[in-house]
């Protein structure tokens, strides 16, 4: 069964292998991400980070969650030299760079809980699959950056979880906590990782450090990463399953 929900302003949908009728558990991941939505949007007037940036409440009184968020952002902010922030360039508290994919992790968490062994969770782009339909593993595609049409590579996984970064939707968002400028070194970095709430910060996390990024994430979680650079280059390391040769020929070079 395949549902789809739009969650954070992006489409996501979950599609389960598992025999038998599982609306409720996609339902209940669902809503536990939209739960996240409502208490991390800087865009929403009542959600809790909107709180924190108009001062209304004080650390001593930060929810579970978002204590949780915040000590995986400030740990990744320390090992990238803070290069990723959790800061947008007025200063106010973004947790975008996490939130996403630890939202997408937690809803399936949620599925694995519920009993279902066979699934894949996309939220966007970022995804998180268990088990292999049909006794193969999941392919994931990555967009290119240029063409929206066409894919960039084809990943081949297994019980793990893929993220990728980029401008080509949102413009510079992604920005050098270094500089307080956007990130330019690439057009798109893609980190896999065991975890959806590592790749997701990870990707952003290299999108922002550049050049020193992709080598660097093999030692903070990432299984691989595989990243376009500004010039038209691929550039990979770690694990990469590609399914099949990559669309348009070229192979990644390490870092």
């Amino acid at each position: 069964m395949r549902t789809l929900d739009t969650v954070m302003g992006i489409p996501m949908s979950i599609d389960i292998r598992d025999d038998g009728d599982w609306s409720a558990a996609a339902r209940a991941a669902f809503e536990s991400m939209h739960e996240a939505d409502r208490r991390f949007s800087r865009f929403r007037a009542e959600s809790e980070v909107s709180a924190v940036n108009r001062g209304d409440i004080v650390p001593d009184e930060f929810s579970a969650d978002l204590r949780e968020v915040l000590d995986i952002g400030r740990a990744i902010e320390a090992a990238s030299a803070e290069a990723f922030t959790l800061r947008a360039p007025d200063g106010t508290l973004d947790t975008d760079g996490i939130v996403k994919g630890w939202a997408a992790a937690r809803a399936a968490a949620a599925l694995r809980r519920a009993g279902i062994r066979t699934f894949c969770l996309n939220a966007g782009g970022d995804v998180a699959v268990a088990g292999t339909p049909d006794g193969s593993p999941w392919n994931i595609g990555i967009r290119s950056p240029s063409d929206a049409h066409r894919m960039l590579a084809v990943l081949s996984v297994t019980d793990g979880a893929i993220a990728t970064s980029g401008a080509y939707e949102r413009g510079a968002h992604i920005i050098d906590g270094r500089t307080g400028m956007p990130a330019t070194a690439y057009a798109s970095v893609t980190v896999i990782a065991d975890d959806l709430t590592v790749a997701d910060a990870l990707a952003t996390a290299v999108f922002a450090l550049g050049s020193d990024g992709v080598g660097w994430a093999l030692g903070q979680g990432a299984r691989g990463v595989l990243a376009l650079n500004s010039d038209g280059e691929l550039v990979g390391a770690g694990e990469l399953p590609f399914a099949h040769s990559l669309t348009d020929g070229r192979h990644p070079v390490s870092p």
